[in-house]
């Protein structure tokens, strides 16, 4: 056995067994704790990581004098890790409002305090309080959807509502139970990806669909719809484009030329509007960016939109439109499987109050949108002033805030950002420090510079930003 062999074996003597530190009294007052199974596999992790780094070579005698002295502390910091949860609440600097890697919308205290009393014990879920019998959970937002879509509608047109887990749901049990078996004709420009590397033609392929492509990918006329038109068509589908835009040599047939042909020909015409808004960002300086209503009062029959994105809301996947097809989508029994629980219901329903009472500022990713550019400025002066009293540098400047989550990709928000930065520390390096503060604050790095935009800050969480800032170690 070679010298380095023998003083390896040597060190792995000193290693207790398991056996050993699970008999020790801190050890079992840990077993007392946390069980017995937790405890145990937090030993056996400790003294492995020990075996490895004597098998590496990267520990001596004395270094392994030092682990077992503090081998119970090590072995209580790994429960910790056990016991932690992975998801965690982080502080969204970055100034993407709907950021999809952040969770997207942000929920409403409304929302919250909705499901927390229907959660806390039993509900209405499913049940007819009037007649005492089984009822349907979808009545729940059914009639707040209606409330705030009904104007929009034709008077001949009754709007209904459903909802699904997301939108990739809504969108493809909307073509199963619409097309399955036949055509639906979409523009060459239209067939987007969306995250995950998540296609619509592989949508519409699950869905037992067959797409007919019309057009080019920068220019299709309404002509090239009635051409494709034929026995087999089942469905005319516009699908936005949420999270890209095309510019230049453009053309695309308009939704009323598209509603006008489906009416002519008896083909519905169902619109992926992506993000779905309730609001008239119009309000906020947005153009371009369809909402609900509008798709309604263009005459679409069945609108496909998301629950977490410009509606403010939880994650779902809403479809809206004519009762009649609605109700034919409701009857799929893929329904059952892509249904929401009672969380969903009842968040979304506290969300459309917001609406109807016209409570903008209630629903936090419209709050944000809404925010003025001096009163961010304001703020973010004030943080400024502070950090150069400490010798940090920092600066205020013009910027720009964007929508996120696939929505509105050309359009953007005048904001003021925090720019912080280091003759000492990279500003990827600073991006690091933030994010491994108790709560985590994600910001934005261009130029090597750090980047705080305060619109996505709720103004109670300045002073940790703030304390964050402070406790940066930038020399």
């Amino acid at each position: 056995m070679q010298a380095t062999d023998k003083a390896k074996a040597e060190l792995f003597r000193k290693l207790p067994s398991v056996d050993e530190l699970l008999r020790r009294p801190e050890l079992l007052a840990l077993i007392a704790r946390d069980g017995h199974t937790l405890v145990t596999e937090a030993t056996r992790t400790v003294l492995g990581s020990l075996r490895e780094a004597i098998n590496a070579g990267s520990v001596d005698a004395a270094g392994i004098e030092i682990a077992l002295a503090h081998v119970v502390e090590v072995i209580e910091r790994q429960i910790a890790s056990a016991l932690s949860h992975s998801l965690r609440p982080v502080i969204n600097a970055t100034g993407v409002i709907l950021h999809t890697n952040l969770g997207r919308a942000p929920l409403s205290q409304a929302a919250i305090d909705h499901i927390r009393e229907n959660v806390l014990g039993y509900s209405n879920l499913e049940f007819n309080l009037d007649a005492g019998e089984r009822g349907k959970r979808d009545l729940h937002v059914d009639r707040l959807f209606a409330r705030l879509l009904q104007p929009f509608a034709a008077e001949d047109q009754t709007v209904s509502s459903i909802v699904v887990n997301n939108n990739a749901a809504a969108v493809m049990i909307a073509l199963n139970s619409l097309a399955e078996g036949g055509e639906v004709i979409v523009s060459r420009g239209e067939l987007v990806e969306i995250g995950g590397s998540f296609r619509v033609p592989d949508v519409m392929s699950k869905s037992n669909a067959v797409l007919r492509e019309v057009g080019t990918t920068n220019r299709t006329r309404i002509a090239d719809y009635e051409r494709a038109i034929n026995d087999r068509t089942r469905l005319l589908m516009r699908v936005h484009r949420s999270n890209f835009s095309i510019v230049g040599f453009t053309e695309d047939a308009s939704l009323e030329e598209l509603v006008a042909l489906g009416r002519r020909r008896n083909i519905p015409v169902m619109e992926d509007l992506g993000s779905g808004a309730l609001f008239d960002l119009r309000e906020v300086g947005i153009q371009n960016e369809p909402g609900v209503g509008d798709s309604i009062r263009a005459g679409v029959d069945v609108v496909t939109y998301s629950g977490d994105k410009l509606l403010g809301g939880p994650q779902a996947g809403i479809i809206s439109g004519r009762r009649e097809l609605v109700s034919r989508i409701r009857q799929n029994p893929m329904f059952r499987a892509l249904r929401v629980d009672k969380l969903i219901y009842a968040a979304l329903e506290a969300t459309l109050l917001s609406y109807i009472k016209r409570d903008f500022d209630a629903i936090p990713a419209l709050q944000m949108m809404r925010l003025s550019k001096n009163s961010i400025a304001e703020r973010a002066r004030r943080i400024s002033i502070r950090l150069k009293l400490a010798g940090i540098v920092a600066e205020v400047r013009d910027g720009e805030s964007i929508i996120g989550g696939g929505a509105a990709p050309s359009s953007s928000i005048p904001t003021m950002l925090l720019v912080i930065a280091s003759d000492h520390h990279s500003a990827s390096e600073i991006a690091n420090q933030l994010r491994h503060f108790e709560t985590p604050i994600i910001a934005r790095v261009e130029d090597d510079r750090l980047l705080i935009d305060l619109r996505t800050v709720p103004a109670d969480q300045d002073e940790t930003v703030q304390s964050a800032l402070l406790a940066l170690t930038l020399k």
